[in-house]
């Protein structure tokens, strides 16, 4: 039996703790390994037998006025792991992403003597570098996604191996679309031919919603009064509910579709998109897809977080990669309607499109090898060699 605590606070972190119970599953007849896992996760790691002490989507809060808010939630969801790991030690603890709350619990995890890998590096080579003391003493492994990342760790000591990018693999299962397939999908929404879909993606927490639908929308607005022809399309993560942004939308009179699919299809969907700063940047660049960034917070964290950023010239994972700004960002005032329907307005000629498309090919050659998932797991093997648990 192979007792795990997997706490995946965030729907990136939690779709990747996903696809690795998943490769557990159809590989436990080999192994001969059952499994015990349980910690913060989906309700689709749910289905998948995960005991879940706590809920991605509720603990996806981002801000300090949106911490403060869900703090009794957090803490007691905190106290219940420990808790469960009391009851009956796991093997080991398996933190992907989400550091303020798996940092501190790290260091709880180690005082119990637990190992603790980390999968999805905090951006510590970006921001509040200082925390890579902190990760030296509690962390036993770093499982890291950018290249970059392996040498960094190294410089200051810390234990990290390299396993590639999840996301290639979520590309992999998606077939390639047909330009058949491709003008089917857009029928089945009465986009025509000579449309340009403009996808917005305000975030994935409800803290980013708040912040950034309102602006989104309004720049579209913008936009579509300048050009008829851009269709202003919504999409919805897979956190948030259809009937949460439909309620958030219904003061618009501009015409809008809001879209629930599998995050790699709605995108496929888009001709252009603007896009809140994180995880989902790096899927719509890893399909090649001209896109817009921003990000907007509380006035009192963005100035915190100006402060802490000291290390890089870019906050989207994009450009972060690709060392230079292939990517527009827009942070705080500037991620106003105004300044991002300009922005996008650079991106309706087909020919700025095809070039900016042509630049972003580069980021896949920047990621590695497809096969993370198999890698983390293969790593993560001798971090159950030496249980003694029956099972």
């Amino acid at each position: 039996m192979g007792r795990v605590l997997i706490v995946a606070g965030e729907a990136s972190s939690s779709l990747y703790a996903q696809r690795l119970i998943e490769f557990w599953k159809s590989d436990a007849q080999s192994s001969k390994r059952s499994y015990d896992l349980f910690g913060v996760g989906s309700p689709e790691m749910e289905a998948l037998g995960f005991k879940r002490l706590g809920k991605s989507e509720e603990m996806a809060v981002v801000g300090l006025q949106e911490v403060i808010k869900h703090f009794p939630l957090i803490r007691r969801v905190y106290k219940a792991l420990l808790a469960e790991c009391d009851r009956e030690k796991p093997d080991f603890a398996l933190l992907l992403d989400y550091p303020d709350f798996n940092l501190r619990l790290a260091k709880d995890l180690k005082k119990r003597g637990i190992r603790v890998v980390y999968y999805i590096s905090p951006q510590v080579w970006a921001w509040r570098t200082s925390r890579v003391n902190l990760i030296r003493k509690v962390v036993d492994e770093m499982l890291v996604v950018f290249p970059f990342e392996a040498p960094f760790f190294a410089k200051h000591g810390v234990a990290s191996t390299f396993v590639g990018h999840p996301l290639l693999d979520e590309l992999a299962r998606r077939p390639d679309e047909s330009a058949k397939q491709a003008k089917t999908h857009r029928e089945r929404y009465g986009i025509a031919p000579d449309e340009i879909v403009l996808g917005l993606m305000p975030g994935s927490r409800e803290s980013e919603l708040k912040s950034h639908l309102e602006e989104q929308l309004a720049a579209a607005e913008l936009l579509v009064s300048r050009y008829p022809k851009v269709r202003p399309v919504l999409l919805c993560a897979p956190t948030i509910t259809r009937e949460r942004l439909q309620m958030a939308t219904s003061d618009f009179s501009m015409p809008l579709q809001i879209i629930k699919e599998e995050p790699l299809e709605m995108i496929q969907l888009s001709d252009i998109l603007l896009v809140a700063s994180g995880t989902a940047t790096l899927m719509v660049g890893l399909m090649a897809k001209p896109m817009v960034i921003m990000y907007r917070m509380n006035a009192v964290t963005a100035w915190f977080a100006k402060k802490l950023v000291k290390h890089t010239r870019f906050f989207g994972m994009v450009n972060l990669i690709l060392d230079r700004e292939v990517v527009r960002e827009l942070f705080q005032e500037e991620a106003s309607a105004a300044g991002m329907a300009t922005e996008l307005e650079k991106l309706l000629p087909i020919e700025s499109r095809q070039a900016k498309a042509s630049e972003l090919l580069e980021l896949r050659l920047r990621l590695g090898e497809r096969g993370a998932t198999k890698r983390v797991a293969e790593r993560l093997e001798s971090y159950f060699a030496s249980s003694s648990r029956p099972g």
